[in-house]
């Protein structure tokens, strides 16, 4: 009894540490393995060597024991509570109620139908059994009907603690008085399939065949992140619930998964990467990133040779500083245009030709040291002459005179598509053709350009 008094300690201390479970439809099969005492004393029976009903029950003196080991039960679990079992023990019997025997051998066989009482999985599990079998003392056989009560405590869900009493009602009390049969010992559950072996029987797994979470219906959650494998976007990773269970290593709200530079922050905009200079290119296809450039220069800014503010890409004149408004090229200012229309007028000719006269030459020289400046802008030479003469020739001499002045100046270096010449005769004048100094003002030369301020 000391033994059976240390297991049961045992047994209570366990039981208080652990959430258990009582045996279920999951777990029908149980085996049930311990001792057993046979008690005679308080039954009650016509006998003068036993005691009243439930007289003297707890009194050890009158227990029967043989050894730790000495019951054996299997169950099975039909529903509803109920389940059935067939029991097996054996005992030495040392005494009959006051009365000492020698040694007679005990052996019993019993059915039994227990009904529990609990429904929800709790450690305590408290029931009640009734059933029948056929005992064996020493050389005689009888029939028992059997009531009991018990119970057991689970420290987890498949290992319990049992503990048991059973009134054994003898057929035949000359053969065998009816007694009480004491049990304690260990309760194992099985039955229940685990594929994946994870605690979670295969008909409530939603993945049965991989280990994995109860959290999670028996479904794994690899790198531990709290999000189970088949809704995790990166299983092997641990990341955040609003990335899909992917990690944002380096904070920038981009996933490392899409995130082209997932340790450097940088805008979602660019897939994560940084870009220093805000230009909208990043830093790892920027060839200039800390100077603002445009994508079609690969983040660089275009290059502007002649430091006018428009790039060369766009300057039709990329090497001389100009203005927006002529593409980049200069534009002929009204001081300088005034200085070309002052020594254009002062060019001379020889009367009635097109041939310059000797002090013409110097100013032909500056005029054309100044339009050089600006070959890239168009300039148009005109001639004109009084009314002297009939407009056939006046038209024809004015024609001649502008040509000489522009093969003057292509022959000095300005380009012949940028430059023309017309002759208006005597159709622009400019002074009083009826007086000799307005017919000089009106033998002339204009040459200006369409981007001249006027």
């Amino acid at each position: 009894m000391k033994h059976l008094k240390k297991v049961l300690l045992i047994a209570l201390v366990v039981v208080f540490a652990n959430n258990i479970n009582a045996q279920d439809q999951d777990n029908r099969w149980v085996i049930e393995l311990g001792a057993n005492v046979v008690d005679f004393y308080p039954t009650g029976a016509d006998n003068p060597a036993v005691g009243g009903f439930f007289e003297d029950f707890v009194n050890t003196d009158h227990w029967n024991n043989s050894s730790v080991i000495s019951r054996l039960r299997l169950g099975y679990y039909v529903g509803s509570g109920f389940s059935v079992g067939l029991t097996g023990t054996f005992n030495t019997i040392s005494n009959i109620g006051e009365s000492e025997v020698t040694d007679w051998s005990y052996v019993g066989a019993d059915l039994d139908i227990k009904y529990g009482f609990v429904r929800e999985p709790g450690w305590f599990d408290p029931y009640i059994l009734a059933g029948g079998g056929y005992t064996w003392l020493d050389s005689e056989g009888n029939g028992t009907a059997n009531v009991g009560l018990g119970f057991n405590l689970w420290f987890n869900d498949w290992l319990g603690f049992n503990i048991q009493t059973k009134y054994k009602h003898s057929f035949d009390e000359d053969k065998m008085l009816p007694h009480f049969q004491h049990a304690a010992g260990l309760v194992f559950k099985f039955g229940g399939k685990d594929s994946d072996g994870d605690g979670i029987y295969d008909k409530y797994d939603a993945c049965p065949e991989v280990a994995g979470l109860e959290a999670f219906n028996g479904c794994p959650d690899t790198d531990g992140d709290g999000i189970q494998d088949s809704e995790d976007a990166c299983p092997m990773e641990a990341g955040l619930a609003e990335f899909n269970g992917c990690p944002d290593t380096d904070g920038d709200g981009v996933a490392d998964k899409d995130d082209a530079c997932p340790n450097e922050a940088g805008p979602v905009e660019l897939n994560g990467c940084p870009d220093r200079d805000g230009d909208g290119v990043a830093d790892k296809d920027d060839k200039c990133p800390d100077v603002a450039g445009p994508a079609e220069n690969n983040g660089c800014p275009w290059p502007d040779s002649d430091g006018d503010g428009i790039a060369d890409k766009d300057d039709e004149c990329p090497n001389i500083a100009g203005v927006a408004e002529n593409n980049g090229c200069p534009i002929v200012s009204a001081e300088v245009q005034k200085e070309i229309t002052d020594l254009a007028r002062a060019i001379y000719f020889v009367t009635g030709s097109s041939k310059f006269t000797d002090e013409t030459s110097i100013r032909m020289e500056q005029i054309s040291g100044i339009i050089n400046q600006y070959k890239t802008l168009r300039f148009d030479v005109e001639g004109h002459t009084d009314s002297t003469g009939s407009d056939a020739i006046n038209s024809k001499l004015s024609q001649a005179r502008a040509d000489a002045v522009r093969t003057y100046l292509i022959e000095k270096g300005f380009p012949a598509d940028m430059i023309t010449a017309k002759g208006f005769g005597s159709a622009n004048p400019i002074g009083d053709n009826k007086t000799r100094k307005g017919r000089q003002q009106n033998r002339r030369v204009e040459i200006f350009s369409e981007y001249a301020e006027r």
